[in-house]
């Protein structure tokens, strides 16, 4: 409940003269200083949110003054309206503090009225950090997911998503959606145009994520999307094709996945390419090898399938898949594809005998829009 200095000022005046007692209109007490004055927080005030705005606020009377302090002695930064009758905090606060107010307002009679008081801000039971990925000046594929990852559960997922903003220069929209209770991730309905900007603001300093947890720090980014590249490989044809802006840049000969093992079988459905290794060691004692390095690495699912170079089996790329999930293609085509490849570009597989469980990160575009959609804690 907010609380003028004036009335307060009104409680400590002390009463004079005669006590008889005159009927009729009470007159006003011309002692008590025309200027009013509300504070938000009023004095006292307990468990503050960090982001809400401090204000001051005068009727009949203008600041001459106002200074909010931390209990390091900081001033806290603020802006005066160009009436000089309000003014309101320009930064957050800090959690768990008392802050001070002080100052000085002029009523329009004249008189003065000093500000005094104070808060304490919420105290949360946990400060929980996020990250941001893509991050600032990075160029990622049409395909690339905005990634929001929590280093603890979030249990009020609406709250936390209504302070994520994502802007972008081809006015696209997406959609949010909670992968798991530390995972949040964007994308838009159809691939990113070509050659975007966009823009991450998660604002996540100050607020509630439930359970006495609180938000960290904001963090955010500027990226870019780069040309439009997508890989489709057809199980059956032995070919992985490259595509750029819709039009075919290259046809590999290839050797993906065993056809008739849906253990082994390169999966259908759209991935994403996560990352790119000159070489990489690959391991899988249940089929009896580890450590098998290969060149020119591109892992498009954490289900463990790579594009990558197989010299060793050349003489099935291009004429049968005999992997056990990846597509194996001849050194110097690895390579080439290696040198064009984005993290964020789609890998698009058809033809498999298995279908990925949308399960695996980054699982995002193996799920239909409405899918998508629903996964978002905003209903």
């Amino acid at each position: 409940m907010k609380r003028t200095l004036a009335a307060l000022v009104a409680g400590l005046t002390l009463l004079t003269g005669c006590s008889s007692v005159e009927t009729g209109t009470p007159k006003p007490d011309s002692t008590l200083p025309s200027a009013k004055v509300t504070l938000e927080p009023v004095d006292g005030a307990k468990d503050v949110q960090v982001t809400s705005p401090v204000q001051v606020t005068v009727v009949d009377g203008k600041i001459e003054s106002v200074a909010l302090k931390s209990p390091e002695g900081k001033d806290v930064a603020g802006t005066l309206t160009e009436d000089k009758t309000g003014w309101t905090t320009a930064e957050p606060l800090g959690y768990g503090k008392t802050y001070s107010y002080s100052g000085k307002v002029v009523g329009t009679d004249g008189k003065p009225v000093d500000l005094k008081g104070s808060f304490t801000t919420v105290a949360p039971g946990a400060q929980t950090r996020a990250t941001l990925w893509p991050g600032d000046n990075q160029t990622v594929g049409v395909a690339a997911p905005i990634m929001v990852k929590f280093e603890a559960p979030v249990e009020d997922k609406a709250t936390v998503e209504k302070a994520l903003k994502v802007t972008n220069s081809a006015n696209v929209t997406g959609s949010w959606a909670w992968l798991n209770a530390q995972e949040v991730h964007y994308r838009p309905e159809q691939y990113w145009p070509a050659n975007t900007q966009v823009k991450v603001e998660a604002r996540l300093y100050g607020v509630n994520y439930g359970g006495g947890a609180f938000g960290k720090a904001d963090v955010t980014s500027e990226f870019t999307i780069g040309r439009n590249q997508v890989v489709k490989i057809d199980n059956p044809t032995h070919r992985l094709k490259v595509f750029r802006d819709g039009a075919q840049v290259a046809d590999y000969p290839a050797s993906f996945g065993k056809d008739a093992d849906p253990e082994l079988t390169t999966p259908n459905g759209t991935f994403v390419v996560m990352s790119k290794h000159d070489t990489w060691s690959f391991d899988n004692p249940r089929y009896g090898y580890t450590n098998v390095v290969k060149k020119w690495a591109v892992r498009f699912s954490n289900h463990g399938e790579f594009i990558h170079e197989n010299n060793d089996n050349a003489a099935n790329i291009g004429t049968n898949n005999t992997s056990h999930g990846c597509a194996n293609l001849l050194e110097a085509d690895a390579k080439a594809y290696f040198d064009s490849a984005l993290v964020g570009d789609p890998v698009e597989v058809t033809g498999s005998i298995t279908t990925l469980p949308a399960q695996f990160d980054w699982y995002d575009w193996q799920l239909s829009w409405e899918q998508w959609k629903s996964k978002s804690a905003i209903k």
